[in-house]
């Protein structure tokens, strides 16, 4: 029995990674409470020998010329039998043989290991899925809410939901088809981790550029400023820290690889990347691409007026004024576009 009661701690730490010392800790406690429930209020010691394969459990009783509570106490006497050094004072253990205590009491401590499992199970999602937070990771379609339109994903780690609200609109979802999704929060619940995840949030943009783009990911490109209408329009402020490296360029990829890898992930949607500048005005122009922009005039803290010829006016404040409201979020400037 103690052969397999090792043998499956191991098979916990090697196929669920809970460490042995844990469960070792977890599974002393439940053999104390079931000797209590099982012998009243005594003091037990367990043993737990993992290299010789060996578990005991020790009754400790103090050594009194008088007992009063047989839990808790053993007769000089009948200590001596035990032991010839026991004296009055000095404490006796015996062994106590876990195979004959009631069903109850077994139950107990069965009841104990399984909660510590679960529990450490928990722990670790929770330690994976918080390493994860703000990540984009991969999961597979499990299921499809048609009423709800919610759909629930297999992260590798754990089942989670992925809700209609965090879905790029319109976009259809197939059983067993992989998708990309942002890990925005990870919160503790006493049943285990509930892991927020969106296709919508503009960070899982950025993360994905972060992935594939080696210039962003070695500190070159630095990714300034980013805003999105999720299934519509992205735009994305970026600047290169060496002088010979583009970085609209190093984000677009050779014959616009990189940037049309992540619009297929992002169904179709459009990214406008744009050469930041701690020039105000220059800034501000280049947000508002693609049109072409005459001129900036800063008329406020946080304000200005962009002037643009006739033929770019519509393309300036785009479709239902998305263009501007875009390049606004962009910059932090409130943006008043004219025609000269």
């Amino acid at each position: 029995m103690n052969i397999e009661f090792f043998t499956a701690l191991e098979l916990l730490e090697k196929e669920k990674g809970i460490p042995k010392e844990y469960m070792l800790e977890k599974i002393e406690a439940a053999l104390v409470g079931a000797c209590k429930k099982e012998l009243g209020t005594a003091n037990v010691r367990v043993n737990i020998d993992f290299e010789k394969r060996d578990v005991k459990v020790y009754l400790q009783r103090e050594v009194v010329e008088l007992v009063e509570d047989p839990s808790m106490q053993i007769a000089l006497e009948d200590a001596r039998k035990i032991s010839k050094r026991a004296v009055c004072g000095s404490v006796i253990e015996t062994e106590v043989k876990t195979k004959n205590f009631r069903r109850l009491s077994a139950q107990a401590a069965k009841n104990m290991i399984i909660q510590a499992i679960r529990e450490a199970e928990r722990g670790m999602m929770i330690k994976e899925y918080e390493s994860k937070q703000e990540e984009v990771i991969t999961a597979t379609v499990q299921k499809i809410d048609p009423s709800t339109g919610n759909v629930v994903v297999d992260t590798g780690t754990s089942i989670a939901t992925l809700l209609k609200s965090e879905q790029i609109p319109d976009e259809v979802f197939e059983v067993g088809e992989h998708i990309k999704v942002f890990v925005t929060e990870v919160k503790k619940e006493s049943k285990g981790p509930i892991v927020n995840l969106s296709r919508t949030h503009s960070h899982m943009v950025k993360r994905l550029f972060e992935l594939d783009v080696p210039e962003i990911q070695e500190g070159t490109v630095i990714i300034k400023s980013i805003t999105r209408e999720a299934g519509s329009r992205t735009k994305m402020a970026v600047y290169s820290r060496d002088e010979s490296v583009d970085p609209v360029g190093a984000c677009i990829g050779n014959r616009g690889m990189r940037i049309a890898a992540i619009v297929n992930e992002l169904k179709g949607e459009k990214i406008d990347v744009i050469k930041y500048s701690e020039v105000p005005e220059e800034f501000i122009a280049e947000a508002l691409s693609p049109a072409v922009v005459q001129s900036v005039e800063i008329d406020g803290e946080r304000s200005c007026k962009v002037y643009v010829a006739p033929d770019q006016l519509s393309l300036a404040i785009g479709r239902v004024g998305q263009n501007a409201r875009l390049a606004a979020r962009l910059t932090g400037y409130k943006i008043d576009i004219k025609t000269k």
